[in-house]
């Protein structure tokens, strides 16, 4: 009899998204809630962090809301000793005591910044480093999941469940927000509750752990994951391997299209705000004929007059991206369940890595030459969708094929220091746009629109490493792992 056919209900109910096995299950719901409290969490503290920076945060006369710009390229010039610290720490523990520390290491600091906030409030010092230490820290935590997953799970075995699992992450996504708002009078306690929710976390991992080790013994071909790594560092492993350089060269691409798109709608809101809340609108006819009549603009009015324009424009930007978001998580939540499993087993990781690059070129180029907050809205939600759902699921397929030492090390400089130099350089093609060549949206777009043939440029290069590696991408149905 197939191991399909001795399946449990909940086996069967979790084979209406994924092929999921008979003894499969129980893993994967331990996975499932391990991401989805990670994200959650992540959530949580997202929006603590992006209140505490925006409202609480002014350095030398600069405003929070322009210094986020620039943090990114802090957060890469930090990573370039945290990365190589981190593969350090990997070749002298194994894969538990690694996950013990660095989670330890989290609850710790989430406990210290919570009782720092709760003493002394917002300000300038506690929202500057809480934003830089939970860039750095996010991407680690998600990265370092997935780098267990890859290393708990075969390559077949991978492709099969990784879309199930991820499914977690886009729930914990939906979920974290939802916290944040019910607990908005509670800072400083949402740290603390945050440090909770890793430490069960912490424990799920402890679990599947134990749980693994005794499937070891029954199923030789499992990887065990019990010895620590090699010691090549993670960017030695990038530059050294074709593979892996292609992918961080793909992350940063794909990081500096988001990035860019995400200035672009910002700055749309922005004007949407300013169409929907004028001056004559909010402070009535006399304050517009001033600013008409002025050739400093708004900067006419008075410090009152002007604060209660920002509000009324903020209440507008606020409602513009909460539909934003609503709907960019729910698509992207349907994406997960229902398509990321069947693109993966029909066509394959490779063919599923040219379905967000092209989705964003045609969105770009949609912006560019039609433009429109509506093309726009629609665009970028259609893109950030599947970016957090099929997109993400392919970057963690990716490593299966990969040696131990890649899957955590080589991944975790990817996912961070990549990443964050993405966002990094994104920031200066804005800054040179904006102040150098007087660029608009539409430029930003096109500009966008090179940058995503060289995204498909590069996914040929990985897509053709990747075949040497996994000959038969698309699983079929009924294959054995």
């Amino acid at each position: 009899m197939s191991k399909a056919n001795n399946r449990s209900v909940f086996e069967e109910f979790l084979g209406l998204f994924a092929e999921v096995r008979a003894g499969e299950g129980v893993q994967v719901l331990l996975l499932f809630a391990n991401i989805f409290l990670i994200l959650a969490s992540y959530y949580i503290l997202k929006t603590v962090r992006d209140a505490l920076l925006i409202g609480g945060v002014e350095l030398f006369g600069i405003k929070g809301s322009e210094i986020k710009a620039y943090l990114p390229a802090v957060m890469s010039v930090l990573l370039l000793g945290i990365v190589p610290a981190y593969g350090v720490l990997s070749t002298k523990v194994d894969r538990l005591q690694l996950l013990k520390i660095t989670m330890g290491f989290v609850i710790a600091c989430l406990v210290v910044l919570g009782a720092w906030g709760i003493v002394t409030g917002p300000g300038t010092a506690i929202g500057l480093t809480f934003y830089v230490w939970l860039g750095i820290i996010n991407v680690f935590l998600i990265a370092q999941f997935w780098s267990y997953a890859n290393d708990i799970y075969t390559e077949k075995q991978g492709k099969r469940l990784f879309a199930i699992i991820a499914i977690g992450q886009s729930l914990g996504a939906i979920l974290g927000p939802l916290i944040a708002d019910v607990g908005k009078d509670y800072t400083f306690p949402l740290l603390v509750f945050s440090a909770i929710l890793f430490g069960v976390c912490l424990m799920l991992y402890i679990v599947v752990n134990a749980r693994q080790a005794q499937d070891v013994k029954s199923a030789s071909d499992q990887p065990t994951g019990d010895k620590p790594l090699d010691k090549d560092g993670g960017f030695q492993l990038i530059f050294q391997t074709r593979y892996l350089l292609l992918i961080a060269l793909m992350i940063l691409v794909t990081n500096v299209v988001n990035t860019t798109g995400e200035y672009i709608l910002g700055a749309a809101a922005d004007s949407h705000s300013r169409a929907e809340k004028t001056v004559e609108g909010v402070l009535g006819s006399e304050a517009a004929a001033r600013v008409a009549s002025s050739d400093q603009g708004e900067k006419v009015l008075s410090s009152a007059e002007q604060t209660q324009l920002k509000e009324a424009r903020v209440s507008v930007i606020q409602s513009f991206y909460a539909r934003f978001f609503s709907f960019v998580n729910l698509l992207g939540l349907f994406i997960q369940m229902f398509l990321v499993s069947r693109i993966f087993q029909y066509f394959g990781v490779r063919a599923a890595l040219f379905v967000l690059p092209v989705i964003a070129f045609g969105g770009y180029a949609a912006i560019g030459l039609v433009g429109g907050l509506l093309v726009l809205r629609i665009a970028k939600t259609v893109e950030n969708a599947t970016d957090y759902s099929l997109q993400n699921t392919v970057k963690q397929a990716l490593f299966l094929p990969t040696s131990r030492e890649a899957k955590y090390k080589a991944k975790a400089a990817i996912d961070t220091f990549f990443v964050r130099f993405g966002d990094a350089a994104s920031a200066g093609i804005v800054a040179v746009g904006l102040n150098v060549l007087a660029f608009g949206p539409t430029e930003f777009a096109l500009v966008n629109v090179g940058l995503c043939v060289i995204w498909i440029v590069l996914n040929v290069g990985i897509a053709r490493e990747h075949r040497k590696m996994v000959p038969d991408d698309a699983s079929k149905p009924g294959s054995t792992d």
